[in-house]
């Protein structure tokens, strides 16, 4: 039987600008279904993934289609915000607001890493 990876996914573009964004959490929703541990860091802007204003979010269709998966299986998360105030964040999901040295501890104490 092979061992489990732990798995952390890095997110930091922006998805009101991009839609890498929401295809980095549709690819780590892939990767939870599987036996490996999966944590999301989201750095910066990449916050607004989680915020419940979500109209400016390109493919929000998508990331509305694929949230209740995340919050279902209680993936972590660990929330870099941006400068200045917190968005209003969505319930209901396993948010820790995090320092960019534990978004640097989560990366190290993972065995893979995907940046987006």
């Amino acid at each position: 039987m092979a061992a489990t990876l732990s798995i952390t996914l890095v997110i930091r573009e922006d998805p009101r600008l991009s839609h890498r964004p929401v295809e980095a959490l549709r690819i780590a929703l892939g990767l939870a279904a599987g036996e490996n541990p999966i944590t999301v860091v989201l750095i910066g802007p990449a916050s607004q993934l989680l915020a419940e204003e979500t109209d400016d979010i390109v493919d929000v269709e998508i990331l509305e289609k694929y949230l209740p998966s995340f919050q279902h299986l209680a993936i972590p998360f660990v929330l870099i915000p941006p400068p200045g105030p917190l968005p209003d964040l969505l319930d209901g999901f396993a948010v820790t607001i995090g320092t960019h040295d534990s978004a640097q501890r989560a990366v190290s104490e993972a065995d893979r890493v995907l940046v987006f």
